[in-house]
């Protein structure tokens, strides 16, 4: 059973073909387009694949973009599955105080993050960053229960904001510096390491709410961004929630696997 995987951000639809509905599953294809150009898989990309057997795909983009994703599946004889947030799913307990109105992508994110955590040997806690239009630091307890997170502004939302809201203030673009001479380098600088002392913040959380160090994970488009600048050892994971769907589809399709 083949599943198409759709992952639609603020930004860009990302989409991953595999060949079984299962954590084990082998990659055949994938792809991302901007949302502006979504109107052009179902007569570009997607035209290259042969139906999938199932779709399964989580949203943040709001219902509009949803369902321009859907038509361009009109060719396909298949009903897409969109994840939503809910109290339990896939072994991850929510602790959001209404769990649906989590965004899905976060959800989904963690889901692929506590099973990469139970793979990698014994339980602990995660620290889960995603790193793109916007910034979420998440917390997740060894047993699989998420207890809260953070969500800040993503690097362009910050320059933008600064730019925005500042006069005579532009933002070209600078590096990180452990200690700026020039605007550029000040405001690149200044939004890089406001995310590093929320993850660090959060990782202290953790620690004094789990007692143990918790694994720390970092994903999403701009995540190597990151990496020069956190100060403890982290592992940057590539399509994290890939590996949720992928989680997630092993069990909501297995009644249908031959």
């Amino acid at each position: 059973m083949t599943l198409l995987a759709i992952d639609v951000g603020n930004t860009r639809l990302k989409w991953a073909l595999f060949d079984q509905t299962s954590p084990q599953a082998r990659l055949l294809a994938q792809g991302a387009e901007f949302l502006e150009n979504i109107d052009r898989l179902g007569s570009g990309a997607w035209t290259q694949l042969r139906q999938p057997d199932a779709v399964l795909g989580c949203v943040v983009a709001g219902d509009a973009i949803k369902r321009r994703v859907v038509d361009q599946m009109e060719a396909w004889d298949v009903a897409p599955q969109w994840v939503v947030s809910n109290e339990a799913e896939a072994g991850l307990k929510n602790g959001y105080d209404h769990p649906t109105r989590l965004g899905s992508d976060r959800w989904v994110a963690m889901i692929g993050a506590y099973h990469r955590m139970l793979e990698q040997g014994k339980p602990r806690p995660i620290v889960l960053v995603m790193v793109g239009t916007a910034v979420t630091v998440e917390v997740i307890d060894a047993g699989g229960m998420f207890l809260g997170g953070l969500i800040l502004p993503g690097h362009g939302i910050m320059l933008r904001a600064l730019e925005s809201g500042t006069a005579g203030l532009h933002v070209p673009t600078g590096e990180v510096r452990l200690f700026p001479t020039n605007t550029s380098d000040a405001l690149t600088s200044g939004g890089t390491y406001a995310i590093a002392g929320a993850v660090e913040r959060m990782v202290q959380h953790c620690i004094a709410r789990c007692g143990q160090v918790p694994a720390l994970y970092m994903t999403g488009g701009a995540g190597w961004k990151m990496a020069p600048s956190m100060t403890r050892p982290f592992e940057l994971v590539d399509n994290l929630i890939f590996d949720g769907l992928l989680q997630i589809a092993s069990r909501r399709f297995a009644a249908r696997v031959d």
